[in-house]
């Protein structure tokens, strides 16, 4: 991950003919590493309170923190480029930090990946 004025996810040389076509879609699954957190200490905790619902504490795997047993981050990106020559996919946002390692990328499908129907818990604000 690399950020200026959009976020550019770069992609290593041997995997940038995977990239083909994945400009055809609007979003991109951005699956990544959560450094600062890849510790037993973080691995260890199953329950924080929620930095976007104060005063609620929740497992984390009924939440988006960073702390997990394997720390696996997940966004939903709008793609503004894919370059799969230089292996650049630029987003227009991912909520990882410069250098984090991009695992794996995924087209964004609707009906696979949402059908519209969520059911969310009150304490979850809509940004």
């Amino acid at each position: 991950v690399i950020r200026d004025e959009y976020v550019r996810l770069q992609i290593d040389t041997p995997y940038r003919p995977a990239l083909a076509h994945l400009a055809d879609f609007s979003h991109v699954i951005a699956l990544w590493w959560v450094t600062g957190h890849d510790n037993p200490e973080s691995r260890e905790i199953t329950r924080c309170e929620l930095p976007y619902a104060p005063g609620v504490e929740a497992g984390v795997f009924a939440c988006r923190s960073e702390y997990r047993p394997n720390p696996i981050g997940l966004t939903v990106c709008p793609i503004v480029d894919v370059d799969e020559a230089t292996g650049r996919v630029t987003v227009a946002d991912i909520d990882a930090f410069d250098g984090t390692p991009v695992i794996d990328l995924k087209p964004y499908i609707p009906g696979y990946d949402g059908d519209g129907k969520a059911k969310l818990p009150d304490w979850v604000s809509k940004r």
